[in-house]
């Protein structure tokens, strides 16, 4: 990482260099990698979820009007959560590949 340790006896301070292009880069890469594994997590929510309703209309806990409207709520909002995840990623890109 390139970070530099200095001890003046009573504080450590670490110095970290100015990023590079090829550094903003890889951050770039970890951003979006961390974004995506994000939105695998939240699909894997949503999938849960799903299951559960069906579970339960299977069960004559609701009925199928209500597992469509949960359903519908469910799917609102994932795709709420992946959109607010892409306008995160992309502004933090932004944020990395300023100078």
């Amino acid at each position: 990482m390139g970070i530099n340790p200095s001890n003046d006896g009573k504080v450590i301070r670490l110095l970290f260099p100015e990023l590079n292009e090829e550094r903003r880069k890889e951050l770039v890469k970890v951003v979006k990698k961390k974004g995506e594994e994000s939105k695998v997590a939240i699909r894997a929510i949503r999938r849960d979820a799903n299951e559960q309703i069906k579970k339960e209309e299977k069960d004559k806990l609701i009925t199928e009007d209500d597992r469509k409207s949960l359903d519908d709520k469910v799917q609102k909002l994932t795709d709420d959560l992946i959109k607010e995840i892409d306008v995160l990623l992309a502004a933090k890109e932004k944020e990395i590949l300023a100078v």
